[in-house]
């Protein structure tokens, strides 16, 4: 096997084009797969690639680098729509894990139950891939295609997660099931972003992971939402269908008990955006 630590994106990308390679970012997940068995496969190390680091804004999008840690997603001022994406990264395993772990790795590694990506998700996220040729963006909903299947091409590194400035308004919230506390693999998780306006939700995005082969956006439910009353929340989750779901049974739970704790869960992740979004509201009341 060969080990390559590139400096510059330009030679990663150029030894992308060589042959195959297994890329390794923060290495949380790459180094627990291998198991007891030998590493075979040509390992390109893009630790090196600092340009790959950080949070920045442009006209558009705000834009996460694919070597950004959960650590310091948490650490970062973003806009209160981020913060599922903070509670989220919190529930990344342990502290010494977020520090390591990034945020590209952790939607490279395509698990159901990738504690990053439903919110992203409701972000309307999309991933941005680099190779020698150019570059292009995918949808995140696109990008992940199944348990551990992505659309990166094997010449081509994922280089940037960004996100819509139209799509990082209102509050957001992020509820995580599991068996314990911390350090778990989460039986079902929901995350919420909505926009209130006048008692009413002018905007919802809902996502759920666990509960199917890749974490799900509920269009359905978004679309009942929108125009509804903040009071109306709960009513509009218990008679809704959650059709985007198709969750499975496992040593985790059934899959009747995910669709059930999905529906709750998404209910307290939308309960607890509305109470982030009618406390700012309440607060500007307050100093008019």
């Amino acid at each position: 096997m060969d080990y390559a630590r590139p400096t510059e994106l330009e030679e990663a990308l150029g030894l992308l084009c060589s042959r195959r390679w297994t890329i390794l970012a923060g290495g949380t997940d790459f180094y627990p797969t291998l198991g007891a068995g030998p590493l075979k496969s040509d390992v390109l190390d893009i630790n090196g690639l600092s340009a790959l680091e950080g949070i920045h804004e442009t006209a558009t999008h705000i834009v996460i680098g694919a070597r950004t840690s959960w650590s310091a997603v948490i650490d970062a001022p973003l806009p209160p729509a981020f913060d599922m994406l903070k509670l989220a990264a919190r529930e990344v395993g342990s502290v010494q894990i977020q520090n390591a772990g990034t945020v590209a790795g952790n939607l490279c590694n395509a698990s159901p139950a990738a504690d990053g990506v439903p919110p992203l998700l409701a972000l309307d996220a999309e991933v941005e891939l680099r190779s020698a040729e150019g570059v292009r963006y995918l949808p995140l909903a696109a990008f992940i295609l199944g348990n551990r299947k992505t659309a990166r091409a094997p010449n081509e590194l994922l280089t940037a997660i960004r996100v819509p400035r139209a799509s990082a308004c209102g509050n957001s919230g992020f509820v995580k099931l599991g068996a314990r506390r911390y350090l778990v693999i989460s039986i079902a998780m929901a995350a919420a972003r909505v926009v209130i306006d006048g008692g009413r939700i002018a905007e919802a995005a809902v996502s759920v992971g666990s509960c199917s082969a890749v974490a799900q956006r509920l269009s359905g439910l978004e679309a009942q939402l929108k125009g509804a009353r903040v009071a109306d929340i709960r009513s509009a989750v218990a008679s809704c269908d959650l059709s985007e779901l198709s969750p499975i049974d496992d040593v985790r739970g059934t899959a009747a008990y995910r669709l059930e704790a999905a529906r709750e869960i998404t209910a307290r992740a939308l309960e607890q955006a509305l109470e982030r979004a009618l406390g700012v509201a309440a607060e500007r009341g307050a100093m008019a």
